[in-house]
């Protein structure tokens, strides 16, 4: 009964000094145009449509078209017709995390869905689209994360800070290897955003993947591929919000995301609504503006918190080159590639270690351990560019001491990179495995 009333004392706090409101003058689509409020509105700006019986529908302002607020729903507009009621909501969206928040799944709007009761509000608002803290105000990235997964902790080494990328087609395994790092990280906590997951999938990661273990030190920020595209936009922006209340606590944060494309496919039905042209693929010049804006949140704060950035992104036609992939590899510090060949063989996490890169990892290593990883990776280079003469049995043994060697090393180095979904190893122990490897 407290944690209701201080909630409701927090809205009554925000409750504006007057009001203003609109009229619907034409829906088209996804679109509703709204006449009458000129002045009052921005692009980012709340509504809520008065619908039919009383329903209250919450959109937010996209454009502007003549004298008209172009504005989407972020539901249904069932019920919703020419000359409803359109009242200006808040400005500035904001949530206001409490720490009793670790262990629950919030909508976009951080509001619970886990049915267990209602959540304590924080004392201080967090908005939900903020910018990135100052380039030079903030620390650097530094000190090695354990993220508890063999071929993540010695070939792409990640630091506390960090911004990575998963790589992945469809069922190559990225939302398993997440909830490896989730369940292993040792990091303080860890906030997931699951942006237009299967709304099937969802419990399942939760109750299954993930376990109470890493649920215990968790935040799940989940928005399901049938809810609108602000909601599924806005759940990426509302779990960057709430890492950021955790880094400025001082927390060391893990915010894992799946993911950045549907995040971008989310924005680009709004772009594409709202009357801007497609550029590449289909996906508009506001995508490509906003990707920055969202992944930039992530890294070191002014503090002493950070926030270390795990980003899938779902390639279409396992192409690693189509235009988020490629967008989002330009602004991240690495990525990380699952192959489908790999996973086809039976090899999981199917990381195909000769083509992601950790551009942290060689600064935050020893020479030891760098010299330690090179020489596996020549190895499984050289192995890799002889393969087909390997399997074919056209290459004989002998004539290439490189050749001869990479094939002594390629089963254990194969057995190494395998690793089982509940199974931990941690970086001292991944390196010292590694080296008995190749001392051998």
């Amino acid at each position: 009964m407290t944690v209701l009333i201080q909630n409701i004392l927090h809205e009554i706090e925000r409750l504006p000094d007057y009001e203003v409101f609109g009229r619907v003058t034409a829906i088209s689509g996804m679109l509703v145009e709204i006449g009458g409020a000129h002045g009052a509105l921005s692009v980012g700006d709340r509504c809520d449509l008065i619908a039919r019986g009383g329903r209250r529908v919450s959109c937010e302002v996209v454009g502007f078209r003549g004298g008209s607020a172009l504005l989407m729903a972020f539901t249904a507009l069932d019920g919703v017709g020419l000359g409803c009621r359109a009242e200006i909501a808040e400005t500035q969206p904001v949530i206001y995390p409490h720490p009793s928040w670790l262990g629950r799944v919030i909508n976009a709007f951080g509001e619970p869905v886990d049915g267990k009761g209602p959540l304590p509000k924080g004392n201080v608002a967090y908005p939900v689209r903020a910018a990135a803290p100052s380039a030079h105000a903030r620390g650097r990235v530094a000190g090695k994360v354990d993220l508890g997964v063999r071929a993540l902790n010695t070939f792409l080494t990640c630091c506390r800070g960090q911004r990575m990328g998963i790589f992945s087609g469809s069922g190559v395994g990225k939302s398993s290897l997440m909830a490896m790092m989730a369940r292993h990280t040792q990091l303080s906590a860890t906030v997931l955003g699951l942006i237009g997951e299967r709304g099937r999938e969802a419990r399942e990661f939760i109750e299954d993947d993930l376990g109470p273990e890493g649920m215990a030190r968790s935040i799940v920020v989940c928005a399901t591929s049938d809810e609108s595209p602000l909601m599924r936009r806005q759940a990426a922006y509302t779990a960057m919000a709430v890492a950021e209340y955790l880094r400025d606590a001082g927390e060391d944060v893990l915010i894992l995301m799946d993911s950045v494309t549907r995040f971008a496919m989310a924005q680009r039905e709004i772009s594409l609504s709202a009357g801007e042209p497609p550029a590449s693929k289909g996906y508009t010049p506001s995508v490509f503006a906003e990707l920055p804006r969202l992944l930039e949140r992530a890294g070191p704060g002014v503090g002493a918190g950070s926030i270390t950035g795990l980003f899938t992104v779902l390639v279409e036609g396992d192409d690693m080159n189509e235009p988020i992939a490629d967008a989002v590899r330009g602004i991240l510090d690495g990525h990380v590639v699952l192959d489908r060949a790999i996973a086809e063989r039976g090899r999981y996490p199917a990381i195909n270690v000769l083509k992601s890169v950790s551009r942290t990892m060689p600064g935050c290593n020893s020479v030891e351990e760098n010299a330690l990883v090179s020489r596996a990776r020549r190895l499984m280079a050289t192995y890799d560019d002889m393969s087909e003469l390997i399997r074919l049995g056209a290459y004989r043994q002998g004539s290439n001491a490189e050749v001869d060697e990479a094939i002594r090393y390629n089963a254990p180095l194969e057995q190494f990179l395998a690793q089982a979904k509940s199974e931990h190893t941690d970086l001292a122990a991944g390196y010292a495995a590694l080296e008995q490897i190749l001392a051998a």
